[in-house]
C-alpha cells in the first residue's frame, strides 16, 4: 500500500514491488488529489503481473458510470489485473470541504446502488437500472469495451463484524476487507476466523462457497527479519485471511522519506508464513 501521492513515484514502486515478489499494489483515493485512477494506469505501463487497486475507493461520493469507465480502461490497459475495493468512505475534512456528508443510511443505499450499476454497466449494453439514487437508460453512444476479467473485475467490499447487514453485502461480492466494530473493535486471529466463518455459511445460503472469496487483512511487518515477519502474518494467514496488505499510515511528513521508506519495505519482498 502506497500512502504517498505521486503517479510518477507510484508507477516506479509498482515495477519494484513486482520485482520484489509483491502480488498487489494499491494507491489511496482523496477527495481531491492525485488521481488514484491515472497513477493505477501509470502504474500498469510499468508492470506485466502484479495486480492493481485502489484502498479504497469511497463509492457513495462517486458516479458509478464514470468508475466504470476508469476500472474497465485500467483492467484493458493491464491485461486483466485490476481490483476494486469499496467502502461507504470515511468522513473528514478533506470530503465535507467540497460536499455534504448525506449520513451513513444514504451512503450505504448509495453504495449498494453504486455496485449495482457499476457492475451491470461492466456486463455492457443494454443496461438499465432504476434506483432511489441512480437511474440509467440503455445507450448506444460511444459504448466502451468489457472488462478483460469475467465476469467481473473483483470487488473487495467494506463489511463491519459482527454487524449482519454490513456483512451481508460484503459477502455478495469478491472479497471482505474487515473493519471490526463493538464488542469486536479489538480484533485476535480468533475474532477474524469467526467472521471468516460467518461469511462461509452466509455464502453457502446463498449457494456459493469460499472458493477465490478473499479476506484481506492490514497490518506492518519488520523489513529486516523475515522470520518475525513471517511469524507476525502466520496466526492470521491461519484464521482465514488470504491476502495481507502491508501497510504504513503513520508515514507522514517529506515525500521523499515516505516514498524511501516505502521502497526499502518493498525490497525486502513480503511475509511469507511458513507451512
Amino acid at each position: 500500500m502506497f500512502p504517498g501521492a505521486d503517479a510518477r513515484i507510484a508507477a516506479g514502486l509498482a515495477a519494484e514491488a513486482e520485482s520484489a515478489g509483491w502480488d498487489g499494489f494499491f494507491v489511496w483515493e482523496p477527495v481531491w488529489g492525485v488521481d488514484a485512477w491515472m497513477a493505477l494506469a501509470a502504474a500498469a505501463m510499468t508492470t506485466s503481473t502484479i495486480r492493481l487497486g485502489t484502498m479504497l475507493t469511497p463509492l457513495p461520493r462517486r458516479r458509478p458510470w464514470e468508475l466504470a469507465g476508469q476500472t474497465a480502461t485500467l483492467d484493458n490497459l493491464s491485461g486483466g489485473r485490476a481490483i476494486l475495493s469499496v467502502g461507504l468512505g470515511a468522513v473528514h475534512e478533506g470530503w465535507t470541504a467540497f460536499e455534504t456528508d448525506p449520513g451513513r443510511r444514504v451512503r450505504a443505499e448509495l453504495l449498494d446502488e453504486g455496485l449495482d450499476v457499476l457492475t451491470g454497466l461492466w456486463v455492457g449494453q443494454p443496461f438499465s437500472y432504476q434506483g432511489r439514487h441512480f437511474a440509467v437508460r440503455p445507450t448506444s453512444f460511444a459504448v466502451p469495451p468489457p472488462p478483460v476479467q469475467q465476469p467481473r473485475i473483483p470487488i473487495w467490499v467494506v463489511g463491519g463484524w459482527p454487524r449482519p447487514r454490513s456483512m451481508r453485502r460484503a459477502a455478495r461480492w469478491d472479497g471482505w476487507l474487515p473493519n471490526f466494530l463493538p464488542p469486536a473493535a479489538h480484533p485476535t486471529p480468533e475474532t477474524l476466523a469467526e467472521a471468516v466463518g460467518w461469511l462461509r455459511d452466509e455464502r453457502a445460503a446463498r449457494g456459493q462457497d469460499l472458493t477465490g472469496y478473499e479476506v484481506v487483512w492490514e497490518g506492518r511487518t519488520p523489513l529486516d527479519d523475515p522470520a518475525a515477519a513471517a511469524a507476525a502474518v502466520a496466526p492470521w494467514a491461519a484464521a482465514g485471511a488470504t491476502w495481507w496488505l502491508e501497510a504504513d499510515w503513520t508515514q507522514s511528513g517529506d515525500a521523499g522519506a515516505v516514498t524511501e521508506a516505502c521502497r526499502r519495505r518493498l525490497r525486502a519482498g513480503p511475509p511469507v508464513p511458513t507451512a
